[in-house]
C-alpha cells in the first residue's frame, strides 16, 4: 500500500521500475513516462562520463536556480560530442522521439552532488517541446510525479545507472516531476541511496522556435 492507503500496481512492461497512485494513473501515463533499464552499456557510460568530466570539474556546484528548482548543482548545455557519445545519443533519439520531431541542438547536461536535488516542477513549454529523454549516470535515483490538480494521482520511477527515462505529452504538462534527495530516496520500502548523478537530457523543439535559437535557459529536467 502507498501513502494514504492507495493500492500500488506496476505496469507489466515496466514491472520494478515504475510505481504509482492506481491503475488508472499507470494507464494513462504508461506510454508517458517510460523507463528502459539497462539502455547504456558499463562501456557506454563511461564513454559519457569521462567525456563530461573535464567540463563539469570546471565548474561549481550552485544552490540557487534561475527557477528555483535545482538544489547542489551545476549544468552546461553541450552541443560538441565524441563520435562515440554522438552515436550513444542517436540511439536516444531513435528510442524517445519521433521521426517528426525536430530535437533542440544542445544537449542538457545537469549534474547534481550526493545532497543535490530536483524541486518539483512542471517545465516550460517556452524552452522544451513535447518530449524529453534523460540518461542517468553515476548514482541510482527516484523520479516522482504528481498530477498538478489532483495530487493523490502519482507515479515514481527508477532511475537506474545506464537508464533511459522519457517523458512526454500528459507527463510533460499534467504534472510535475522531481528528484527526490537523499534522504528521501525510497522506491516504495525499498531505499534508493543517492550519490552524485548525472543526466543527459534530449529534448525536441518548443512549437515556433528555430533549432538553434540562442538565449533559451535549460528547463530543470
Amino acid at each position: 500500500m502507498a501513502g494514504g492507503g492507495q493500492v500500488v500496481l506496476r505496469t507489466l512492461s515496466q514491472q520494478g521500475w515504475v510505481r504509482g497512485s492506481g491503475a488508472a494513473v499507470l494507464s494513462r501515463l504508461q506510454d508517458a513516462a517510460v523507463v528502459r533499464p539497462g539502455f547504456l552499456s558499463a562501456a557506454e557510460e563511461e564513454t559519457l562520463s569521462r567525456e563530461l568530466e573535464p567540463e563539469l570539474r570546471r565548474r561549481r556546484y550552485e544552490y540557487d536556480h534561475w527557477d528555483a528548482a535545482i538544489h547542489g548543482f551545476r549544468e552546461t548545455e553541450k552541443s560538441r560530442w565524441s563520435e562515440a557519445s554522438q552515436a550513444i545519443l542517436r540511439r536516444v533519439q531513435a528510442a524517445a522521439f519521433g521521426p517528426g520531431q525536430t530535437l533542440l541542438s544542445s544537449v542538457h547536461v545537469l549534474d547534481l552532488e550526493p545532497q543535490g536535488y530536483i524541486k518539483p516542477h512542471v517545465d516550460s513549454i517556452k524552452f522544451c517541446g513535447s518530449t524529453i529523454a534523460g540518461l542517468s549516470l553515476l548514482s541510482p535515483s527516484v523520479m516522482r510525479l504528481v498530477h498538478t490538480q489532483e495530487p493523490g494521482e502519482w507515479l515514481e520511477l527508477l532511475l537506474e545507472p545506464g537508464s533511459l527515462y522519457i517523458l512526454r505529452g500528459s507527463a510533460r504538462y499534467d504534472f510535475s516531476h522531481e528528484i527526490l534527495r537523499d534522504e528521501e530516496s525510497f522506491f516504495g520500502e525499498r531505499r534508493i541511496p543517492r550519490s552524485r548523478r548525472i543526466s543527459v537530457i534530449c529534448r525536441s523543439l518548443p512549437e515556433g522556435m528555430g533549432p538553434g535559437e540562442p538565449g533559451q535557459p535549460p528547463p530543470a529536467c
